[in-house]
């Protein structure tokens, strides 16, 4: 009779746990803010029933893979770190920073941008904050020498 082996459960380093933590984080807040801007759209009518159907169909997809990528992540999938870091670090990050610099770049002060914004405006601008600041320190986190041990371990 032989025996059989259960399989090797390899807890994964700090860094990479709060990187998906992280990533959990960047996801809640990246639908705090859909919410936040379905509201806004809905009450002022500058967007019809079908385009935020739409625009919320293509973040529940995004969201919905953010997590389950971030899983294999912490499974261990290098493919899923480099995914994150590519897809949502560097080209997710973009998207959230482009229409603010492209205010600035067109002229735009900071300071009129900060005296006309509302409670929702500051609240959005609050979630976008620890949106972007999760992303990049997920990233950062991902990369940390423990980390590229542990994804060098889990590669087949």
């Amino acid at each position: 009779m032989s025996a059989t082996t259960a399989p090797v459960t390899v807890t994964p380093p700090q860094a990479v746990r709060t990187a998906h933590t992280l990533w959990l984080t960047a996801v809640a807040a990246g639908a705090f803010e859909t919410a936040l801007a379905v509201g806004r759209m809905a009450a002022d009518g500058t967007a019809s029933v079908f385009g935020i159907g739409i625009g919320l169909a293509v973040r529940l997809t995004v969201f919905t893979a953010a997590v389950l990528i971030a899983r294999r992540m912490r499974a261990g999938a290098g493919w899923a770190r480099t995914t994150l870091a590519v897809g949502l670090g560097i080209l997710g990050t973009a998207s959230m920073v482009v229409q603010p610099l492209r205010h600035l770049l067109d002229g735009g002060s900071i300071s009129a941008a900060l005296g006309r914004a509302d409670a929702l405006d500051w609240l959005f601008g609050a979630s976008r904050t620890v949106h972007v600041a999760a992303v990049l320190t997920a990233v950062a986190l991902m990369f940390r020498p423990a980390a590229n041990g542990y994804f060098r371990k889990r590669q087949p």
